[in-house]
């Protein structure tokens, strides 16, 4: 699962860079925010899940907490956040389904 982390922080730098060259500098910081809005709370949840795993712990409850923790983390991370930072919506949502989509293209890598 960590594997996926690392993809996603590749996407991410990648739509910043993108986004950067395409509105510049608050561009750069709106792709970010929005990416980072989903990778950290799925980073949380990746390493519960861990943790979890490796106490014994993991169940469905588990997993069903921890997804409704990173739907709800991300809806208030970019509630709260657009009213203190002017984001430029387009490389925000840029960012954001850049991290998203990630985990469809992980699959295809799965070794």
């Amino acid at each position: 699962m960590l594997k996926v982390i690392s993809l996603q922080v590749a996407a991410l730098i990648l739509a910043a860079l993108i986004a950067g060259f395409w509105v510049g500098e608050r561009g750069v910081v709106s792709a970010l925010i929005g990416g980072s809005a989903y990778l950290i709370p799925n980073l949380l949840f990746v390493l519960r899940l861990e943790f979890a795993a490796a106490a014994g712990r993991a169940n469905v409850v588990t997993f069903a907490v921890g997804e409704l923790f990173k739907v709800t983390a991300t809806i208030v991370t970019l509630v709260v956040v657009q009213r203190w930072v002017d984001l430029h919506w387009l490389a925000m949502l840029g960012g954001l389904f850049a991290v998203l989509q990630t985990n469809l293209f992980a699959f295809l890598l799965k070794t």
